[in-house]
């Protein structure tokens, strides 16, 4: 290695001996996925129901015991349930009073349908329908003033803080005078707003995303009681819950807040009544509450069930979710089926090595069509998750493949993915090591497998962070070969498979450059950055493989040094 590249090298190295290929900030997701996860929020909920149909909540049968009063007193007949998902609260109270007949609408299709399919249901006593609040005119299938109390359980923190008051004005179309909106729902300084902050999953102040998709808002007292007085409605009560739950099989202890909450529908908002008791006052700005007396915070009976679910703890108290997913890869003559991550939770696990992405699946085709990229050649892979399936389908021509990657937990599914899928002829020449760029000890470990370098390394989006750029091409030039050959597509070569999205292509070439690397050839563009060079094109000729991609944003960069 040239003596200016070892001193890039090492001033990387100490900048950050522990680079992961995932970010580490917390400036919250980007303006494209906010705007996609509420466009497709129904999909989201709707997959979630899928997968977890009835099983989800328990049923609510606090309910009775929490407002008991209000059913009493009111003797009420018609009941709605906005968010009803499965019927976990209108079923138990279909049981307590019989007497009742209950609206129940849910965004969701298949949330609905586990309603109707329900052992107690009949369209006597229940009105099952789908509606999104903030888009349908509830009055289409609940007759205008004609319900007496609608239950909120859980249900107007998953709506996005600027749709809220669209929500109320809704439901107050079909409400009956004085009727009564009875809510619970996450309270700011919950364990789960912590856990999801610093998951890098904020969508905007105290609204976030979890990993499967769905949202959740954490209210204040004051922003819900604000909010509900200023679309016509009085606070009867209002109080900041806290309870303490104990996993002891996950060794979780769990600090949990809610807000409950009774308004009236009325023209005049009047003052609130503390049922909790007085004096909270939860600054909006900060994560935890500021309480100024804290026998505001009612603790629950022992016996309380809460509204949690294994799902939501993925995300809020870091349980790993379960590694389902079966993919299966078609590559001509190779097939794989490969263990990775249930596609729900994709988007937003931490670990993006826990899952295949569409370049990883160009690579692996690219490289089966086209052995000779490989052959008889030492191969390393940067960043290849769990599911290795280009490094597999090298290890079939090549000399040698070094699959690494710096998420252990990655490199376990890996494992057992390469166990699975390669034949015992190729096993002895595929090793899997862990690597984060950047970590000399991970280095020299590398090196030991190939004394003399790498003569092809490549990695696939492993250039969307920042941060791991110049870690990146600085692990690169220090595992590639030197060795000089006069044909250019022997020459050792680094390929990188992408698509473009947090850095942008200046950034990545400018960071390889400093590195020594010379981009030579790339593609869709067709046309090689050196005339005398022509590499990639050849590897699509002919082939009509070349159509599923061409619509894609991936790209493929051919470099030397």
């Amino acid at each position: 290695m040239e003596p200016n590249s070892q001193k890039k090298f090492t001033e990387v190295e100490k900048q950050s001996s522990r680079i992961q290929i995932y970010p580490t900030s917390n400036t919250g997701i980007s303006p494209f996925w906010k705007e996609k996860y509420e466009r497709e929020a129904k999909k989201y909920w709707d997959i979630f129901y899928k997968k977890h149909q009835d099983r989800f909540f328990k049923d609510r049968h606090y309910l009775d015991k929490e407002w008991g009063s209000y059913f009493d007193e009111l003797n009420p007949k018609v009941i709605l349930e906005v968010g009803c998902g499965a019927g976990n609260t209108i079923f138990p109270l279909m049981a307590t009073y019989p007497d009742i007949f209950v609206h129940a609408c849910d965004f969701s299709p298949r949330a609905v349908d586990l309603v109707k399919s329900h052992k107690d249901f009949t369209e006597d006593r229940v009105n099952a329908f789908v509606c999104d609040l903030t888009v349908d005119e509830l009055s289409k299938d609940v007759p205008p003033s004609s319900v007496d109390i609608i239950t909120m359980i859980f249900v107007l923190s998953a709506v996005a803080p600027e749709k809220m008051s669209q929500v109320l004005q809704n439901i107050s179309k079909v409400l009956k005078p004085n009727g009564l909106v009875l809510l619970r729902d996450y309270a700011l300084g919950d364990l789960a707003q912590e856990r999801l902050t610093c998951k890098d999953q904020k969508i905007s102040e105290n609204f976030y995303v979890r990993g499967d998709g769905t949202r959740a808002f954490y209210f204040s007292e004051d922003f819900l009681t604000n909010l509900f007085k200023s679309n016509g409605f009085e606070v009867i009560e209002a109080g900041l819950c806290c309870k303490q739950v104990e996993n002891r099989s996950q060794e979780l202890v769990m600090n949990r807040r809610w807000i409950q909450a009774v308004f009236r529908y009325s023209d005049i908002s009047t003052s609130c009544q503390l049922k909790c008791g007085d004096g909270v006052d939860l600054d909006e700005d900060i994560k935890q509450p500021t309480l100024t007396n804290c026998s505001s915070l009612t603790e629950p009976q022992d016996d309380f069930d809460l509204d949690i679910s294994e799902s939501i703890a993925v995300d809020m108290f870091g349980i790993s979710p379960d590694i389902d997913e079966i993919i299966e890869i078609d590559l001509g003559e190779c097939n794989f089926r490969i263990r990775g991550l249930s596609k729900e939770y994709q988007h937003t696990c931490k670990s993006t090595g826990l899952m295949l992405w569409e370049s990883a699946r160009l690579m692996s085709e690219v490289i089966a069509r086209n052995p000779s990229i490989i052959a008889g050649r030492r191969v390393l892979e940067l960043g290849c998750g769990c599911t290795g399936v280009a490094s597999m389908i090298a290890a079939r021509s090549a000399e040698l493949v070094v699959a690494t990657d710096g998420d252990a937990k990655a490199l376990d599914l890996l494992d057992q993915n390469v166990a699975l899928n390669l034949e015992q002829t190729f096993l002895s020449k595929l090793v899997t090591r862990r690597l984060e760029w950047g970590n000399a000890e991970d280095l020299e470990a590398v090196k030991k497998l190939s004394s003399n370098g790498f003569e092809v390394i490549m990695g696939t989006d492993v250039t969307y962070v920042a941060e791991a750029i110049s870690p990146l091409f600085a692990t690169a030039r220090e595992l590639i070969s030197c060795r000089e050959d006069d044909n250019v597509e022997l020459r050792p070569a680094l390929i990188l498979c992408h698509v473009l999205r947090r850095v942008d292509e200046p950034s990545i070439l400018s960071a390889a450059a400093q590195f020594g690397f010379r981009l030579v050839d790339r593609w869709p563009e067709g046309m090689s950055t050196d005339s005398s060079q022509n590499i990639i094109s050849p590897w699509f000729s002919n082939h009509t493989y070349t159509e599923n991609y061409q619509k894609t944003a991936l790209n493929i960069w051919y470099f030397h040094i």
